[in-house]
């Protein structure tokens, strides 16, 4: 799965969120850190995600 990811360049480094998940930021000293920090740090929401609402979410489809 792909997630969009916006990146900052600062003077410390680069930080990196997820906008579609509030909360979900990360950094790195290189760009290639900070992109690699940010899928840990998907990874670990979704999980947190995944057992918080575990057996609260459903999908439903809805004709367009």
């Amino acid at each position: 799965m792909k997630y969009p990811v916006v990146v900052h360049k600062s003077e410390y480094g680069y930080d990196v969120h997820c906008p579609i998940f509030p909360g979900c930021h990360s950094q790195g000293d290189t760009l290639e850190d900070a992109l690699e920090n940010i899928k840990d740090a998907i990874h670990t929401y979704l999980t947190m995600l995944a057992e918080e609402n575990k057996g609260a979410i459903y999908e439903v489809e809805v004709n367009a």
